[in-house]
């Protein structure tokens, strides 16, 4: 298409348009130049021109630098690769403890951009791990992935038995995307890896699952495993437990209880990630609303909403089932926040008074829940719709908490690396 501005020749609006939506998708693109997604599909498809002030602000958002951690200035103390990435709350942990990530693969197309978002694109991006060859993936330390959980969560599970469908292992859609991990471990084989998981992992088929696991990764590709269910109720307002994997290519003394993690009572409480709605916070259109920041009206539940949450948890409390809503105030810890957020908000509804319709977590606020923004020392970056953006926080990782973890790992990647080179060292041939 030929959409370009003569007084502008830096770049064509088609360029432009490439390049913003690598980050962005064509709703939120719209949303952020005040147009609607079908006048965005017409740019696209060549039907319109954008007029000068659309071009400008376009050329704003895609000059604009993605944030980044501060760096030290130092190299990199070791190269890793991000698997089954998500919006990149693994990388932002690793990185803060002096890891270079050379790769990254995430399938789903909505995280993808909020990744090229807060990321840029500074080294390949796969998409789906079965299309990626060994040959493609750089040389790297230590690999870090959190394969899908769905097929071995709880949820999940009880979802799949319900439609009678196969879960685990049995799930070849997900549960088989583990042995893509195992197939780039044995041919890569970095000096160590993480890999992270839902709790139920550990009980899923009566344990078996999880044997599975552990055999292949120790007996068959001979690392030194190290595992603990953590939850990170500790460093954000939310109950939520996760199970970390750590393997070493040699035996490591690696100590779980050297974690740093304040325990559940001393962790923080809701009221420390939501918005103060005082004018004290910068506002943040689509999320807040007017000087003073309130949460706009969008998030508030309806009156049908309402009622039907309380009816159905009324139906289940006589039932004597433990199925409801959960309304919490500032003082409270929230349940685990999941990909199904969306629907209904019902684990996490923020209370407003007893007159008053409670109201969803907005996506900042769930950036907060997940430590991302506490992480990044400013706001990371959601150019995804509301239903993407609660999707990929309730699938992704609390940041602090993959911090710490990488934090303990840190020493025994070195020393791994050390002894690697040692050894390459003293395999070379010796020239007098």
């Amino acid at each position: 298409m030929s959409v370009q501005s003569p007084a502008l020749p830096e770049a064509s609006a088609a360029e432009l348009l490439q390049q913003a939506r690598r980050r962005y998708t064509r709703e939120s693109l719209a949303e952020q130049l005040e147009v609607s997604p079908r006048t965005v599909a017409r740019w696209e498809d060549g039907q319109t021109q954008l007029k000068r002030v659309q071009l400008l602000a376009l050329r704003f958002l895609v000059q604009q630098e993605p944030p980044v951690l501060p760096q030290s200035g130092k190299p990199a103390e070791f190269r890793f690769i991000d698997l089954f990435a998500g919006i990149g709350g693994t990388r932002i942990a690793f990185e803060s403890q002096g890891g270079e990530c050379v790769f990254t693969c995430e399938y789903d197309r909505f995280c993808q951009q909020t990744y090229l978002a807060n990321f840029g694109n500074r080294h390949p991006l796969a998409g789906d791990i079965r299309q990626v060859h060994e040959d493609d993936v750089p040389d790297h330390d230590v690999l870090v992935g959190g394969f899908p959980c769905q097929p071995f969560s709880i949820a999940g599970v009880s979802k799949k038995n319900a439609l009678g469908t196969p879960h685990g292992f049995a799930c070849e859609a997900q549960g088989n995307l583990f042995f893509e991990v195992v197939r780039l471990i044995r041919a890569k084989q970095p000096a160590a890896f993480l890999l992270e998981n839902v709790r139920n992992l550990e009980r899923h088929d009566k344990g078996r699952t999880f044997e599975v696991i552990r055999h292949t990764l120790t007996e068959e590709l001979g690392y030194d495993l190290h595992w603990r269910v953590i939850d990170a109720r500790g460093v954000v307002p939310q109950h939520r437990e996760r199970i970390f994997l750590v393997g070493f290519r040699e035996p490591m003394a690696f100590d779980w209880n050297r974690l740093e993690l304040p325990t559940g009572s001393d962790g923080p409480r809701l009221g420390s990630i939501l918005h103060p709605e005082d004018g004290s916070e910068e506002p943040e259109p689509h999320f807040t609303e007017g000087r003073q920041a309130r949460v706009a009206s969008r998030y508030v539940l309806s009156r049908h909403l309402w009622k039907y949450l309380r009816d159905y948890a009324k139906k289940h409390r006589e039932q004597g089932n433990g199925f409801g809503f959960g309304l919490v105030g500032p003082d409270d810890v929230a349940r685990t926040l999941s990909a199904r957020y969306y629907k209904d908000g019902s684990e996490i509804l923020v209370s407003r008074g007893e007159r008053k319709n409670p109201r969803r977590l907005t996506p900042r606020e769930c950036a907060r829940l997940m430590g991302f923004d506490q992480a990044l020392g400013t706001r990371f970056r959601i150019p995804v719709s509301d239903t993407q953006a609660y999707r990929q926080f309730g699938n992704s990782v609390v940041v602090p908490v993959v911090q710490e973890v990488a934090r303990l790992m840190r020493p025994f990647i070195r020393e791994v690396t050390a002894s690697q080179q040692t050894a390459t060292a003293a395999a070379q041939p010796q020239l007098f």
